[in-house]
């Protein structure tokens, strides 16, 4: 399973980051992202720092779901983890065998984002400024690219390392904060 070296980080300059965006990458993707995590009914993937996501995307020519399995962390440092995901075609069917299998929705959100896809020095990379309607308009950065194995692993993440710091964002920014974490905790008990 490829792993998934990806960076994220909250945006003080919101403005300037979607400029150097544009300027390198010419106009992203707007998309809204539907995002529901499902786990065991003992919450051992949760706790096992593993996700089972199903994402409907948004766009302006399509709508597309996407099944997602992330294993637990391989790099604390970033947050880096086993990704495995494809393609769905009937997003209702899934989210009903997702449940007849036995796994229970635990949160369930929505993210705004842009996106915008390049190459560097040889690797695909994703850049995609994050809004989270729930987080009070705190904007995030998340840039990736893909790991063939874990032996790889630190030249991808030292490549989306840089990519952050042509783009402003100080190191100081970075967060291993999960999304879910975050939103759960916005939410009143």
């Amino acid at each position: 399973m490829a792993i998934e070296a990806e960076l994220k980080a909250i945006v003080r300059d919101p403005e300037g980051v979607l400029e150097q965006l544009e300027e390198r990458c010419g106009t992203g993707r707007a998309e809204v992202y539907q995002d529901t995590y499902y786990d065991a009914p003992d919450g051992s993937l949760m706790a096992g720092d593993r996700e089972l996501r199903i994402r409907t995307v948004h766009g302006p020519d399509d709508t597309r779901t996407v099944l997602t399995y992330k294993g637990a962390r391989v790099d604390e440092a970033s947050g880096s983890k086993p990704e495995a995901e494809t393609r769905v075609e009937d997003a209702d069917a899934l989210h009903e065998i997702v449940r007849g299998l036995g796994f229970t929705p635990r949160i369930a959100f929505e993210k705004r984002c842009r996106n915008y896809s390049f190459q560097q020095d040889g690797w695909p990379l994703l850049a995609t400024l994050v809004r989270v309607p729930e987080l009070d308009g705190a904007t995030f950065v998340e840039v990736e690219t893909s790991a063939a194995a874990e032996a790889d692993l630190a030249s991808a993440l030292a490549l989306v390392r840089s990519v952050l710091t042509e783009l402003g964002i100080s190191e100081d920014d970075v967060t291993t904060e999960l999304y879910t974490d975050a939103v759960a905790a916005a939410r009143p008990v």
